[in-house]
This record gives structure tokens, C-alpha cells and sequence, in this order.
């Protein structure tokens, strides 16, 4: 069986500069496992697929895979879906807004003429980790306790805790071991620094995660990270937006991710561009979803 088919490549600098996701349109009657085996082939960081909406406010529904797990929120595939959805010929209810329901619920995304921009999702974990988890993840990313600015809880779905370290060159240089991440609960990690003031941009992000075989992968772009560490940043004092964040600058990248707004009213986007366009051979279809 064919079903339309997208590769999307979010919050790029320029093209293949960003990170793709892999979009299935009109997902009716995959299963749950045959969801994830699609996922897992595209070997991409998320795969999305789209379903008609359950309730009237929102213009689609999108269920998000990270390899073998589902994901209640995340923001590359966010921005992905919805340019899909667009360049699929759907038109949104609302002019200029596609409304997203998904598992953290409805999620806005506005449609600027550059960019695409999702309203940052509250945090659904906050607040500092214990010592003893800070001091792991100090080794495990091989730095030194002084280098360490901060570290914070900033779950908004996926899992993510933040570590804010002295300088962006200490955040390029770092190579995280997993092994020493005795806890599974602090795998999905953040590490950020400001930039100077001379820099092009205002933040550098970097995005580390465990891929199904516990190997560690590091994600190219991620907009559920940059809007929880904005958010963070954004109450504990540290730095306000606007202001444009780089990432992937150690994978070749030129990531580039645009926070605007205040408080619970945090946008964050970038472009989004359709690189790949056609459908996809899932087979017979084995359970309805």
C-alpha cells in the first residue's frame, strides 16, 4: 500500500544543513509496531506520521517516533509535520496557524514567511537535579566541576536535562560517555553555552540520546531542547529572548533556531524545507490505529 511520503529538512542554514524527518501521510491503519519498523528503517533521529485529528480544534494529528520509541512532543518533527501537511495541499482552519494535536495536546505552529514557528510546550519536568546526578554527568562529559555553569531538569517530553557549561568551546569539545550515565533517566542531554558577544549567534546547543541498541547518537537540530533550555534560561536569569541559537556545528551543520517571545508565550522556529517528495510502499496494513 502507498502512502504519501515527505523528508523535511528543519532548521537549516542553507540546504542539508538541518535535520530531516521523515513524514507518512495518511497513516490510517498502521499498526503501532509497523509504525515503528518504518521508523527504524529511515534510521533518522524522528519519522512522524499523520492522522486525522481527534478533536476539532486541531488540523491533523501526528504520532512521533524516535527509532523504537514514541515520543509525546518533539520540535524538528513539529515543524516537519506541519510543512508536510502544507505541501500536501491541506489548509489550515485557522489562517496563518496549523494547530498540531499530539501527545503533549494541541500545539500551535505559525506559519511566518521565512519560517515556521511551534509555541514551546510547558515543561512537564523543572528544577535543578541532585547533586549526585550532576557530578555523573560532569564525568561522563569529561569536563571539570568548574566548568559546569548549571544543570536542570527541562523535560518537556522527551526527557531532556541541560548542562550549562563556562564557554562554547568547552561544549565542542565535549565527548560524552554513556557508560558513565549509570541512570537511564539522564541519557536524553542537553549541553549548552552562551556564545560572546561578537558571535553570529546567541547560544550553542548540543543534543546527545541512546539509539535502540544503547548506543549513543547525537541529534543534528533539536527544537524540543532549544525550547525547553530557552525557557529555562529564560527564568532562571541567564538570557532572554530573542536571540538565535546554532547547532549541529560539530556534525557539519548549520543549524539555526530562532526563540522569540516571553514566559509561556515562547515561539521557536526555523525553516522547513521538503528535500524529498513521493510516497512509500508500507505493505498490507495489520491493525487500524
Amino acid at each position: 500500500m502507498l502512502k504519501p511520503f515527505r523528508q523535511v529538512d528543519v532548521f537549516g542554514d542553507g540546504a542539508f544543513m538541518g535535520n530531516p524527518v521523515a513524514v507518512i501521510a495518511e497513516a490510517e491503519g498502521l499498526s503501532d509496531d509497523e509504525m515503528r519498523a518504518i521508523s527504524r528503517w529511515t534510521n533518522l533521529s524522528e519519522c512522524t506520521f499523520l492522522l486525522p485529528p481527534s478533536t476539532p480544534e486541531a488540523d491533523y494529528r501526528v504520532r512521533i517516533f524516535a527509532l523504537d520509541k514514541e515520543l509525546p512532543f518533539a520540535g524538528h518533527p513539529t515543524l516537519g509535520s506541519a510543512r508536510a501537511w502544507l505541501d500536501l495541499g491541506h489548509e489550515p482552519r485557522s489562517a496563518g496557524v496549523v494547530v498540531q494535536e499530539c501527545g503533549v495536546g494541541l500545539v500551535p505552529v505559525h506559519l511566518g514567511e521565512q519560517a515556521l514557528y511551534f509555541g514551546a510546550p510547558g515543561l512537564v519536568r523543572s528544577g535543578p537535579i541532585p547533586k549526585a546526578a550532576r557530578e555523573m554527568l560532569t564525568e561522563a562529559l569529561g569536563v571539570t566541576a568548574e566548568q559546569v555553569v548549571d544543570a536542570a531538569w527541562v523535560d518537556n517530553g522527551p526527557g531532556w536535562v541541560a548542562v550549562l557549561l563556562d564557554s562554547v568551546q568547552t561544549v565542542l569539545a565535549v565527548t560524552p560517555d554513556l557508560t558513565r550515565i549509570t541512570d537511564p533517566e539522564y541519557r536524553h542531554l542537553g549541553v549548552v553555552a552562551l556564545q560572546p558577544e561578537e558571535a553570529e549567534t546567541d547560544l550553542e546547543v548540543r543534543a546527545f540520546f541512546p539509539d535502540d541498541a544503547g548506543a549513543l547518537r547525537e541529534d543534528p537540530v533539536t527544537g524540543s531542547l532549544n525550547a525547553s533550555v530557552a525557557q529555562w534560561l529564560e527564568y532562571s536569569g541567564k538570557m532572554s529572548p530573542p536571540y538565535v541559537a546554532s547547532q549541529g556545528t560539530v556534525l557539519q551543520r548549520r543549524g539555526r533556531i530562532h526563540v522569540e517571545g516571553e514566559g509561556e508565550a515562547l515561539w521557536v522556529g526555523g525553516r522547513a524545507e521538503v528535500v524529498v517528495s513521493g510516497t512509500i510502499d508500507v505493505g498490507e496494513p495489520s491493525a487500524s490505529v
